[in-house]
């Protein structure tokens, strides 16, 4: 081979690689995409209250889902609150099958309650994210503005009807209504000393799980002695009070959320 076409060759290939290595595109890397965010609306929410910090998490980079619960208005109450626990093990288990090392389940309003409830039942999860908390079923004037209502549904149980559906008094932000449900199902949720109190669920949280505990000044009466000074201390708890009321707290503390999310 001439000296001449080695060198024609030899610039070729050069070029061939070069363009190769403009032309394929490249993978893009965050800091985030190694975290994956479990959101979960409120009770009788479509999660339009979540939708920006959806859309701002993805946006970093993070991998987020917001799947429709069995609290949702075309879906309430559909499962137990611990058929519920079973329910987020799959969304953690498709978390993680995205890519994600670090798992933070968190919710607003009622799917607080249950991002909470879950921490203090499974281990290896990175972070609770408790946005207006809501649901609190060991309060008397929750249970008198429903005619306490759960001991109807334990009656039920305890016949053997807990299968059955059945309507039963709710509340929801003051507002009371009725929903059918099974007997079962719904004493899970109202039980005053079952598995959807806060205060006790904050006490058994796991202590490698850190806690975001963020509330509107409005909201106050679930504040930071209610359920979050009960958690086991970790460094990366943290309790944040943020202008507005129940409904607004996941758009005001979006900054601190994502602050916190990214220091985990």
């Amino acid at each position: 081979m001439g000296a001449e076409m080695f060198k024609f060759l030899k610039y070729t290939f050069t070029a061939l690689a070069l363009l190769l290595l403009v032309g394929t595109p490249q993978k893009s890397f965050s800091a985030n995409s190694d975290v994956g965010v479990l959101l979960m609306h409120g009770k009788g929410s479509t999660g339009v209250p979540l939708r920006e910090l959806v859309i701002s998490l993805k946006s970093l980079g993070f991998i987020v889902l917001a799947p429709d619960m069995p609290w949702h208005e075309v879906r309430i109450w559909d499962k137990s609150f611990d058929e519920s626990m079973v329910e987020i093990d799959g969304y953690v288990a498709e978390l993680k099958s995205k890519g994600a090392k670090k798992i933070v389940v968190g919710g607003r309003s009622l799917g607080a309650n249950a991002a909470l409830g879950y921490g203090a039942g499974r281990k290896g999860i990175a972070g609770i994210l408790v946005i207006a908390p809501g649901h609190v079923p060991e309060m008397r004037g929750f249970q008198r503005r429903m005619d306490h209502d759960w001991e109807r549904a334990l009656k039920l149980v305890m016949e053997g009807r807990g299968n059955e559906t059945f309507d039963f008094k709710d509340t929801n932000q003051g507002i009371t209504s009725e929903v059918s449900a099974k007997a079962k199902d719904y004493l899970s949720w109202y039980n005053p000393s079952g598995r959807a109190v806060m205060s006790d669920n904050a006490m058994m949280l796991n202590p490698g799980t850190a806690l975001m505990w963020i509330i509107g000044k409005q909201d106050i009466r679930r504040g930071k002695s209610y359920a979050f000074d009960y958690a086991p201390p970790h460094p990366k708890s943290i309790y944040i009070e943020v202008d507005g009321g129940h409904t607004e707290t996941a758009l005001k503390g979006e900054d601190e959320i994502i602050k916190w999310l990214k220091g985990l």
